[in-house]
């Protein structure tokens, strides 16, 4: 039936597929000490839910197996240059730089719609049975549940990395109480590289395999209500929206997988955009823009917080005179009526203007 299954899948845009069963136990203790190092921040969810995440069965009465299925998502137009041009974006101080999963279309939408398809197929073909998809949307050990079902390794930032996939890739989930055959584990193959690691520019990543979220760019843009740490900020660089430097750094990323299906294409103009021209959106404007994205789950309001930091820290940078006074006029034109934590932001945003000396 597995083979079935697993032809299934591939029609509906997966990559892989892969069963573990429910006993988590063992993972048990080190989710707990995560959670008492207040490394998840913010994300109260996450302690709310405790040990749950661990106890599948608990989520779901009555769970037996756990399919879980991977989908890749960079575009099938990107280049095999497509790391190399994503560093160089980053060193664009005028460049609005979003996290790779984000240009297209909500990757929430697009997995759970295909995991329910996948479950009803399976539910034609061996009768009534009870399931529940998740996508990033209840408290389940993703990583840890993929690593068991030979999705592939946890990498040491954290992420699961697959030798002929990399890491760019999303992770679905079909709780179900029929008992599936459990996939074989795969070995780990991160050895001694500690690229991601070297690689975050926050050091967010403390350990091998042991991240603290509360320094987590990806973190602070997009889950962090309120102000950005002023020690941070400098760091954020143009990230606007997520951070993807620890996968761009993953050697095994070379080997990341294209997919064609039309959802993950870059919406315009998140692929290469300016900050000023994403500063310049309205509320109105920013809704339209994002519909139907992961993107508009942080609101204008952070989205406007995040790129008035990108813009002081590009005018950190040498710019061009011309460039630096548009800066400064968007910013300034914006101040009077801001809401308090704008106006915080864009106060940081203009303090942080560099103009070059003319030599003696």
């Amino acid at each position: 039936m597995m083979v079935e299954v697993r032809a299934w899948a591939h029609e509906l845009g997966f990559s892989q597929i892969g069963v573990a069963h429910v006993d988590l136990s063992d993972a048990e203790a080190g989710l707990q000490a995560w959670l008492d190092a207040g490394f998840h921040g913010e994300m109260q969810y996450m302690a709310a839910h405790g040990l749950k995440r661990a106890r599948p069965a608990e989520l779901v009465p009555g769970t037996i197996s756990i399919l879980t299925a991977r989908m890749d998502y960079l575009p099938e137009a990107i280049g095999p240059d497509w790391q190399e041009r994503e560093w160089t974006a980053l060193r664009d101080p005028a460049r609005a730089q979003v996290s790779l999963y984000a240009r297209g279309r909500d990757y929430h939408k697009v997995l759970r719609q295909r995991l329910q398809q996948l479950a009803d197929r399976l539910q034609t073909r061996v009768g009534p049975m009870g399931h529940r998809v998740f996508t990033d949307s209840a408290p389940v050990l993703e990583v840890e549940l993929a690593s068991r079902a030979g999705i592939g390794w946890r990498g040491k930032h954290t992420l699961t990395l697959h030798r002929d996939s990399g890491s760019m890739f999303f992770l679905g989930e079909i709780y179900l109480d029929l008992a599936l055959p459990a996939s074989e584990p795969v070995t780990a193959h991160c050895g001694q590289c500690r690229a991601c690691l070297d690689a975050c520019p926050t050091g967010a990543i403390i350990a091998p395999y042991r991240l603290d979220a509360r320094r987590c760019i990806s973190y602070l843009t997009i889950e962090q209500d309120g102000p950005i740490p002023i020690e941070f900020r400098a760091a954020i660089g143009n990230r606007i929206y997520g951070c993807d430097d620890c996968q761009l750094a993953c050697p095994w990323n070379k080997f990341a997988r294209r997919n064609p299906l039309p959802d993950f294409e870059w919406r315009e103009p998140l692929g290469d955009a300016s900050l000023l021209a994403l500063w310049a959106w309205d509320e109105a404007t920013f809704l339209k823009r994002t519909e139907g994205s992961a993107i508009r789950r942080i609101g204008h309001a952070r989205w406007r917080r995040n790129i008035a930091v990108a813009l002081g820290n590009a005018l950190r940078q040498d710019l061009a005179p011309a460039l630096r006074q548009a800066m400064r006029a968007a910013l300034q034109a914006e101040r009077p009526g801001a809401s308090p934590l704008l106006a915080e932001h864009i106060d940081w945003a203009l303090a942080q203007d560099f103009s070059p000396r003319s030599p003696a």
